[in-house]
């Protein structure tokens, strides 16, 4: 995992002190992404359903397989990498 250093406070005696802050990887920001995508699709979905008063069930569905497949395929590797105890991303 990266972590970068950041100068931020002092603490009480007046000294500044270094905080870790963890790096989001890759798999992160894609999984971050994906459910954005998901519910700005839906955000739009609605009103566009309420103005034409017809689903288009295969964008729908084709949408919804392709991102909640790879949000599901990412959690999976994620939770593949935990169980055998990589560290490395």
């Amino acid at each position: 995992m990266g972590y970068i250093m950041n100068i931020n406070r002092k603490n009480k005696t007046g000294i500044e002190r270094l905080q870790k802050t963890k790096k989001l990887s890759g798999l992160d920001k894609y999984v971050i992404f994906s459910l954005a995508c998901l519910i700005c699709f839906t955000a739009v979905m609605i009103p566009v359903q309420a103005i034409t008063g017809t689903t288009q069930d295969t964008l729908i569905t084709c949408f919804f397989a392709a991102f909640g497949g790879e949000v599901f395929a990412c959690a999976m590797i994620k939770k593949l990498k935990l169980k055998k105890g990589d560290s490395t991303e």
